[in-house]
């Protein structure tokens, strides 16, 4: 266990309240900032929240971030008013949201030129891993920073240091390209399986005994199976990620087919009402799409 730091948490969503939970329980002083200062206050344990990202991050020896993009996280801690100038020199800002790896890149030497060091430490165990402390960080910054923040950040899982700023980033797209195609072959296998008449839920606990089997077959095939979409990853999320990465794939001259398949299902599941349900939702999409019935087996309202 590290030495108690002062840590600043900006954004106490679904992924960033459990991983202030776990930081408070491992005895860090915490102050806390949400947009709706709700989710905040509802963390307790001793934790302070904070009116405004300034009023957090000024005391702050780490800063973490866990907001929704890119573009927010830009304007929150670079746009007017941004919260960056305001923290100490040499404080380590961690900025553990998905975003691109330009958008990295470009923040980290803004970042540095305000005489902050940078780690861009996205995460991968969606909101059961951040619960339970089991999360793998990827993290892109120097050896000398990333082994600095290393004790506070095994609180909240295992950091692997991916290389130089902005390679954390791409780690995590990596990561999300493999989710996305992982979640539309899983949909498409227990739609097909489903649709010729054999028992879905038989055919994914024989696959999970199988060469077949991933955590996202075990995870996120037990949703399709249930109809529960609450969402742990959001499908509009799964979309910005895809569309990030085809826009380092443009950048360097790639075709990735499945990618661009993806990308393009998890849109038109976006496009048709699903963005504010899990990504494992994608099953709805190829419903919609084929004219199947709806499913007697879903919890949620559908909104496909």
């Amino acid at each position: 266990m590290s030495a108690p730091r002062t840590i600043a948490v900006l954004g106490t969503g679904l992924m960033g309240a459990p991983m202030a939970v776990n930081l408070a329980r491992a005895g860090h002083h915490l102050r806390l900032w949400n947009r709706d200062a709700r989710k905040a206050h509802a963390i307790g344990g001793g934790t302070q929240v904070c009116e405004t990202p300034a009023q957090a991050v000024a005391l702050a020896d780490i800063v973490v971030v866990m907001l929704s993009s890119g573009p927010v996280c830009e304007a929150v801690l670079f746009g007017d008013k941004g919260v960056a100038a305001s923290m100490r020199a040499g404080a380590i800002l961690v900025v553990m949201s998905s975003i691109g790896h330009e958008e990295a890149c470009d923040m980290a030497r803004r970042a540095r030129s305000l005489g902050l060091r940078w780690i861009d430490a996205p995460v991968s165990g969606g909101t059961k891993g951040a619960q339970e402390a089991s999360l793998s960080i990827m993290a892109g910054g120097t050896q000398d920073d990333v082994a600095a923040v290393t004790p506070v950040l095994s609180a909240l899982g295992t950091v692997t240091h991916i290389g130089p700023h902005g390679s954390g980033a791409l780690c995590k797209l990596a990561n999300q390209m493999l989710v996305a195609s992982t979640i539309a072959a899983v949909s498409e296998a227990l739609f097909l399986a489903k649709s010729g008449g054999a028992d879905p839920a038989r055919v994914r606990a024989a696959l999970m005994g199988g060469f077949a089997n991933s955590r996202i077959l075990e995870q996120h095939g037990a949703r399709m199976i249930a109809g529960d979409f609450t969402p742990g990853g959001p499908a509009k999320y799964q979309v910005k990620d895809t569309q990030a990465a085809l826009d380092v794939a443009q950048a360097l001259g790639l075709e990735l087919p499945l990618l661009t398949q993806a990308d393009a299902l998890f849109s038109d599941l976006v496009a048709h009402g699903g963005a504010d349900l899990d990504h494992s939702a994608l099953l709805l999409e190829l419903e919609r799409r084929n004219a199947t019935p709806p499913s007697k087996e879903v919890a949620l309202p559908r909104k496909l």
